[in-house]
């Protein structure tokens, strides 16, 4: 035989799309269409019902960006259609590839009731599967005129992320609104060729299944007149029976299939937006539960479930009961998908702990598995808190956007920090947002790395990002698939029953230890400073206002703010979305999340406050506006006035232990001067030079007699980039930056005032003051930094170089630390130029090591480096970007960071000044009061004190071990005891730990803790 298949594939390919697909709905009849621009905020279903509307019609244009219009649209159905399957095709200016990026609707019946979602994948509503003829047609659709900022031509600078600055402009028009017959039989027709033709694309050209499909679907095209396509359709059916009936291998790759939307809580549209995404979206799946039997769907964030019981909640009882049926199936056990990096320990268990709470008051279940498949990269912390909040599984696919190295496992042990294990699995589809295409179905078997033991992928079946879910077409493509030769195996399956089998499939599984780096979107650690800040800002004033309404309640009977706190930690986990908290939102996102986080704040301060108050303690004044105390210096013209500190940080601040309020330590102060041109900042621990131009010269270390700069260069040097990625602007700084650089070499003014040196530079459009000075305690050398940051494509980063031999740098994590090398022997360490810490990160050789800390900033880099025969280690914080997609005005403004830089220290002391400028010690007035909660073992800190979650009175205690080694800790108490016992994360009691107080009032308890170990005890009070 000749070969024709090109020639085939083309021919089955070009009928599909312009006469098979298009046959599918047939017989328009055109319906009335009316419109109420809302001009605004969305409204009521009910207001929207009633507005008044205007008469509308094909080739209309409307929708403002950001708007809202409702569509009355009504008819009747035609007597010819009887005994047809009806439907309403409504095109409202759809781009079949923008779905869940633009238009989306939701579609009511005129008592409010919904239907399904409208979406450029779907553009139907259906009426009647079997009409009579001369049914009244009657729908009311909510359209979100929500604009494309992420266009075939992505990554320009738009004013239209934000309705303040969108304009007025009518984006879309109104194509059609018809009544139409669904031939229900082209469909299947139109799946048929599809998938059968996507196949056979995807198989070897020598291949003689290839050669089969390809006779079978020349001779259905043969059979169906392109002209009735309807009428012949059958007959076309008819001629692929064969090729659709022979099975797959017995070896064939098995893919479940979990239907999925993905819906992120905010990204190129606002929060209010999501509200209305996850309510058209969740509709439309619990209706197609209602079609098909087999047809499973999986949604994370209990936060999305939430909005939907309070706005929707005709929508929630359907949701709440295709969940009971087992059809609906809550996944991830988080409050919402969280960026995995950037959340402190605390948050990030508190994430499993809201969610899992959700899901255990609404649905009477927990999730087994995390399930995190967009977040740029992961701690490698998450294993021990995932096994510690009791998850079985985890899942992500995000590792797939690697720019350089291919991860070499799919289905995986990751280990974490502590030794902690869990089963992972990297869909080899490499998407979260499959269609089942043969593409994608192809690409999970081809990419699958453990075939030689294993045959299970998991595919997160439909469109997502902006929401839409799952359509009829994928189930027809499914159904297709569950048993054809050629191909891999599709079933539909619950995320856990996948697990279970892949779990059982590798009962040695390779393994994973340390983090999850992804090899992008390496900017995230900086981009949007506000948010940074007003994250780690609030995540400890939510910690600090736990341990004194705590001490308030155990001590004085002060009511615990049970509510308020739940409240404000729902609304901070909210914010720590994967595309909030890394800066990658639009304009009005990131406007919205910088006011709530401030509302947050001062509520938080107001807990703060009145717990203290009731303790009989005042605060002297607001944190944001605190430096660090400087204990007064004792002479014989001025008696020492010592101040009364409040320390809520788990490391001994001035002298006052943690958890406590006493009087800081009196001491000698540090000193600054001028010795000629330079200044000097100098203390009984380290000596400081700053030259004529802001610089450090020299910064000894007095007890070992190092001087950390590299002799004869500057550090607090200012590094000015041109910043501009290839891709993902707000997301992502490329390797190429490096190449272009300005150095900030000349101040404008170096003044003294007070006991700082003060810095003023200007560059550019922007200006920079810095105040340095040293700590109270004289040990650390503090810089404020004071930007007006107005540049564009921008990147800047504070150098410094470090004569410290180190070829690692250690970066603080969630409760504890890793390492990483300095040096880029192999791909995979030359792809880590730019990296992130929590708190602090370090370098050191043996004997002597510069701790840098912030107390709100992220990314940082370190790259050894060779000066006249002795390799160096050059560090920079990385302060400032400024990229224009998708906010045009990302960071512009005045922004306030602070960093602090500790000579001869080690990782006891870089955790020490971590906690000391995130949570300074407050001065006060009022009474001493002793720490409820102490430790005894230097290693081992306290991370929370509060109240159970449940109300029950218990005390939670979490505590870790904070240098890596295996330490032992006397926990004391002092309160009236019951009994202490383990718990896990959820706070659910566990082994009783001791059981009456040793003596009167208070009990000590013995821990044992493995390195960066987690453990959590659960303390019944004498009631």
């Amino acid at each position: 035989m000749h070969d024709n298949q090109d020639l085939s594939l083309a021919r089955a390919a070009r009928v599909l799309e312009e006469r098979l697909r298009p046959a599918i709905h047939s017989r328009p009849h055109p319906l009335t269409l009316a419109a109420h621009r809302v001009g605004g905020e969305p409204i009521p279903v009910a207001d929207g019902l009633a507005a008044q509307y205007v008469p509308a019609a094909a080739g209309d244009a409307w929708g403002r960006a950001w708007d809202t219009t409702w569509f009355r649209v009504t008819g009747t159905v035609p007597s010819e259609f009887a005994g047809q399957r009806v439907e309403v095709l409504l095109d409202l200016g759809f781009d079949i590839n923008m779905t869940g990026f633009q238009i989306e609707g939701l579609v009511h019946r005129p008592d409010g009731s919904p239907v399904r979602s409208l979406h450029p994948r779907a553009q139907w509503i259906p009426v009647v599967r079997e009409a009579a003829g001369g049914e009244p047609i009657e729908f009311y659709v909510e359209a979100a005129s929500n604009p494309v900022l992420l266009d075939y031509v992505p990554f320009l600078p738009t004013e239209s992320g934000d309705w303040e600055t969108a304009g007025e402009e009518l984006l879309y028009r109104v194509r059609r609104a018809d009544v139409v017959v669904f031939e229900t039989e082209v469909f299947e027709l139109v799946h048929d060729v599809e998938v059968l033709l996507q196949l056979a694309q995807q198989l070897d050209a020598a291949s003689a299944r290839r050669a089969k499909i390809l006779f079978a679907l020349d001779r259905a095209l043969d059979t169906v007149d392109l002209q009735n396509v309807a009428r012949t359709a059958a007959a076309g059916r008819a001629q692929l029976t064969e090729a659709l009936a022979s099975p797959a291998a017995p070896s064939a790759h098995l893919i479940t299939a979990v239907g999925h939307a993905h819906i992120d809580s905010a990204w190129l549209w606002p929060l209010r937006e999501t509200v209305r995404k996850v309510a058209r979206t969740t509709s439309s799946m619990v209706t197609l539960m209602d079609e098909h039997d087999d047809f499973i769907y999986a949604m994370s964030s209990a936060q999305q479930y939430a909005w939907v019981k309070e706005h929707r909640p005709e929508v929630y009882a359907r949701v709440k009961q295709a969940v009971a049926d087992g059809r609906f199936v809550p996944v991830g056990g988080m409050w919402v998908e969280a960026d995995a990096v950037l959340p402190g320990g605390e948050a990030m268990i508190r994430q499993f702990l809201y969610g899992q709470r959700f899901f255990r008051d609404e649905f009477g279940i927990e999730c087994r598995g995390a399930w995190l498949p967009d977040s740029f990269g992961y701690s490698g912390a998450l294993p021990q808190l995932l096994v510690g909040a009791g998850f079985e599984w985890f899942l992500t696919q995000k590792i797939s956007w690697n720019e350089r190295n291919v991860f070499p496992h799919s289905s995986f042990d990751w280990e974490g920090i502590d030794g902690s294990r869990i089963f992972t699995h990297f869909p080899p589809m490499d998407t979260y947002n499959s269609q089942l295409s043969g593409d994608e179905v192809a690409r999970a078997d081809r990419n699958f790395k453990e075939r030689s033991v294993g045959s299970s992928s998991l595919a997160p079946t439909g469109w997502g990002d902006g929401g839409g879910g799952t359509t009829r077409e994928m189930i027809a493509r499914s159904r297709r698939l569950a048993d054809l030769e050629g191909s891999a195996r599709v079933v539909w399956e619950t995320p856990d029953t996948f697990f279970e089998r892949a779990k059982a499939e590798l009962p040695e599984p390779a393994v994973w230890k340390g983090e999850l780096y992804l090899e992008r979107h390496r900017a995230t650690y900086t981009t949007q400073h506000k948010m940074k800040q007003g994250n780690r800002r609030n995540e400890q004033l939510l910690v600090e206002a736990e341990l004194w309404a705590t001490v308030a309640a155990v001590r004085v009977g002060h009511e615990y703010p049970y509510e308020v706190l739940d409240a404000a930690w729902r609304e901070v986990l909210l914010l720590q979305f994967h595309d909030i908290l890394p800066g990658t939102s639009i304009a009005w996102v990131h406007r919205e999340a910088a006011e709530r986080h401030a509302k947050v704040s001062a509520i938080l301060e107001g807990v703060i406050a009145d717990a203290l108050g009731a303790l009989g303690v005042t605060l002297a004044e607001p944190v944001e506006t605190q430096t660090p105390p400087v204990e007064p210096v004792e002479t014989p013209e001025t008696p020492a006035r010592r101040t009364l500190l409040v320390n809520s940080a788990p490391v001994a601040q001035s002298g006052v232990g943690t958890g406590a309020v006493g009087l800081a330590a009196t001491g000698s102060a540090p000193s600054v001067n001028t010795s000629g041109d330079a200044f000097v900042l100098a203390s009984e621990s380290v000596r400081v030079v700053v030259d004529a131009d802001g610089h450090l010269i020299s910064a000894v270390d007095l007890e070992s007699g190092r001087d950390a700069i590299v002799a004869g260069e500057r550090g607090n040097l200012l590094q000015l980039h041109q910043d501009f990625p290839n891709l993902w602007d707000a997301w992502d700084v490329d390797n190429s930056y490096r190449k272009m650089r300005r150095d900030l070499d000349t101040a404008d003014e170096v003044s003294l005032d007070g006991d700082a040196i003060v810095v003023r530079r200007t560059f550019g459009r922007s200006s920079i003051e810095q105040r340095l000075s040293l700590s109270a305690d004289g040990r650390a050398l503090l810089i404020d930094n004071t930007v007006d940051w107005q540049e564009t494509e921008k990147f800047l980063k504070l150098a410094f170089p470090i004569d410290v031999f180190a070829d690692t740098a250690v970066a603080e994590t969630q409760f504890g630390f890793h390492s990483r090398t300095t040096h880029d022997n192999t791909s995979w360490e030359n792809a880590r130029f730019e990296t992130h810490t929590q708190r602090w990160f370090l370098v050191r050789e043996p004997g002597f090591g510069v701790a840098f800390a912030n107390d709100s900033s992220y990314g940082f880099d370190v790259v050894r480096s060779r000066r006249g025969g002795t390799v160096v280690s050059d560090v920079r914080f990385s302060m400032l970007r400024a990229p224009r997609f998708p906010d045009p005005r990302a960071d512009l403004g005045v922004q306030r960071m602070r960093f602090a830089l500790a000579f001869g220290a080690d990782e006891a002391r870089a955790t020490e000044l971590g906690w000391a400028i995130n949570t300074p010690a407050r001065p006060a007035s009022g009474a001493e009061l002793p720490p409820l909660v102490t430790s005894s073992g230097p290693r081992v800190l306290i991370s929370a004190v509060k109240l159970a979650d449940d109300r029950s009175g218990d005390l939670i205690v979490r505590l870790y071990e904070s240098s890596g080694g295996r330490a032992t800790t006397e926990v004391s108490l002092d309160l009236p005891v019951t009994s202490v016992r383990e718990a896990d994360l959820l706070e659910r009691p566990g082994e009783l730990i001791a059981h009456a107080p040793t003596r009167p009032g208070r009990v000590s308890v013995s821990l044992a803790l493995r390195p960066f170990q987690v453990r959590t005890i659960r303390v019944t009070p004498a009631r």
